[in-house]
């Protein structure tokens, strides 16, 4: 059974979700997210909690509940110059940051140094500001898959969606190629999308995003299928993928 059928869709359903990552980034991300949702581009989207740009984002997840809202796990800061750190003080987890106090700028790095303890407290931490701010989050996924790096980095995330009764966001077949460790991964009781589609911003520039995007559509077969639409496009240069 496909994932579509265990949620009790007839056995050819095909269900997408398109969800927009890193809202809480910029300020251009966050008005690029929100047009987005508006005008029907995307259905989902998430929040990064340590991002400078959060405030923004969270006020209009409070106050436009009626979106689908989840919280963008983050551990690593992948930008050359611009940079973020965790939310707890840096002392309490210092595993988790560089020699600047920000999150490392890649997964090796972050596997390399993050101590399982420390990950789970930086993560229960944005989880819990979120909700003290007022978000209603209806899952949790993760920026950069840091937590598909090794089994028991995905066991905490796991354990978080168990926790807070949240549904998180997992591809089999994204994690392990992304994967640094040749352990093996327990995928069992987790919901496990039947198709992923990224959208990346170098396919953007190139011109080619819309096309592969409608080439994926095109061939995708039944079942669940997530997609995950970066809007990483200063002055909503989205619009011109509709």
């Amino acid at each position: 059974m496909n994932l579509a059928q265990k949620l009790g869709y007839p056995e050819n359903t095909k269900l997408l979700i398109i969800h927009a990552d890193d809202a809480g980034l910029s300020h251009s991300e966050n008005q690029a997210t929100i047009k987005a949702l508006q005008n029907g581009s995307i259905n989902s989207y998430s929040i990064m909690v340590p991002c400078p740009w959060f405030y923004e984002m969270a006020v209009f997840a409070k106050n436009n509940p009626n979106y689908d809202c989840g919280i963008h796990l983050t551990l690593t800061c992948e930008w050359e110059n611009y940079k973020f750190g965790p939310v707890l003080p840096t002392s309490e987890v210092s595993s988790l940051v560089d020699q600047n106090g920000y999150f490392y700028k890649t997964r090796k790095d972050f596997k390399d140094n993050a101590k399982p303890s420390e990950i789970k407290k930086e993560l229960t931490a944005q989880i819990e500001k979120a909700l003290q701010f007022g978000i209603q989050p209806t899952h949790l996924d993760s920026h950069m898959c840091s937590v598909g790096v090794t089994p028991e980095i995905l066991e905490i995330y796991k354990e978080l969606g168990k926790t807070y009764n949240l549904p998180v966001f997992i591809n089999k077949d994204f994690v392990e190629s992304i994967s640094l460790s040749d352990e093996k991964y327990d995928f069992e009781n987790t919901l496990l999308a039947d198709n992923l589609l990224i959208g990346y911003y170098n396919d953007f520039e190139k011109g080619e995003l819309k096309k592969s995007y409608e080439k994926a559509l095109d061939n995708i077969t039944s079942g669940f299928m997530f997609s995950c639409f970066i809007l990483l496009l200063m002055n909503l240069k989205c619009r011109a993928l509709l």
